[in-house]
């Protein structure tokens, strides 16, 4: 049987008159790479700091290892590894003392600390700029460094909070890979991430939540069944009337059609032959196109339709 590592039961949490969140659950099996996504205002924030007990709430349970969580349960915490996005890191001190410190929170025994430290350093790839000062590092480094930071106690479980913001393709890769490697160590981790193409690649179980409520959840799989949208037909195409663009959006199976500096994006819901039938039409129209292609539902597809297009505030 699985290992419930993180259970959370109608969690609520007010702000004087707004509600953060409102009846929220979660489940988390050990060994899953847990995404939690959400716009921002969504709760993800505040439901992450009620699991840490850095927040109180006015209602519901969580449990994490299966014991009830409290601001008191430090046997509990010392099991958990925090990186928040904001970097959190000592000017004054070099990366080897940085993470010696975080380590230091939690692993007294010097011998076993520094070989953590060595580890968490080598894991992350910025052996070589351990005597260097965090001012000194780029924004993937330093980012590196934040996680050595949080991970360098070997946590089972670890909290990842929007790890790869502002960091170059190459670093997050280095990111990405480490986060893979955690898990397969035997890591439990919470992702949260803006960048949908990371979750869909790294994580096992979604749940997508908003205005402080369990939305949906699954496998990226499950979720982008779950959509209206099954095939996006995209085509590229100068100077399309409007009276084919209407009619076009007629066909079978098409439900959302735009077209805006020359491509044309065509919606689908169920069929199995949508792009023959766009392609027939422009044949009998004597339309020519530059190109033509089809796309299955991205995660991105399945949390603008379940969340919404419209812009939000910062969380």
């Amino acid at each position: 049987m699985s290992e419930t590592v993180v259970e959370v039961k109608n969690l609520v949490k007010r702000y004087k008159q707004l509600i953060a969140l409102d009846n929220f659950s979660l489940k988390i099996e050990k060994g899953e790479v847990f995404g939690l996504l959400g716009p921002n205002g969504s709760g993800k924030s505040t439901t992450i700091n009620c699991i840490l007990s850095l927040l109180d709430y006015d209602n519901g349970e969580i449990k994490v290892f299966g014991e009830k969580m409290k601001s008191s349960r430090y046997d509990l915490k010392k099991r958990i590894g925090i990186v928040m996005q904001d970097v959190a890191v000592f000017d004054e001190l070099t990366v080897e003392e940085n993470v010696d410190y975080f380590c230091g929170l939690y692993i007294a025994d010097k011998n076993l600390r520094k070989q953590y430290v060595d580890e968490a350093i080598e894991f992350v790839g910025i052996e070589e700029f351990r005597k260097f000062r965090p001012k000194k590092l780029s924004g993937g480094l330093l980012r590196r460094l934040n996680i050595a930071c949080g991970i360098a106690h070997k946590p089972e479980l670890i909290i990842l909070d929007e790890p790869t913001v502002a960091v170059d393709p190459q670093s997050r890769n280095k990111i990405l890979e480490g986060i893979t490697e955690l898990n397969k160590k035997g890591a439990t981790i919470i992702y949260t991430s803006h960048y949908m193409e990371e979750v869909e690649q790294i994580c096992t179980h979604i749940l997508i939540m908003d205005k402080g409520k369990n939305i949906t959840d699954g496998t990226a799989d499950e979720l982008k069944r779950s959509i209206k949208n099954t095939e996006n037909i995209i085509v590229n195409i100068k100077k399309l009337d409007q009276k084919h663009v209407d009619a076009i959006g007629k066909l079978n199976h098409v439900y959302d059609i735009t077209y805006m500096a020359d491509r044309l994006e065509i919606k689908c819901s169920g069929g199995r032959h949508n792009i023959s039938h766009v392609i027939d039409y422009f044949a009998e129209n004597d339309l020519d196109y530059d190109r033509i292609y089809s796309e299955l539902p991205t995660l991105n597809d399945v949390f603008l339709e379940i969340t919404g297009k419209n812009l939000r505030d910062k969380e």
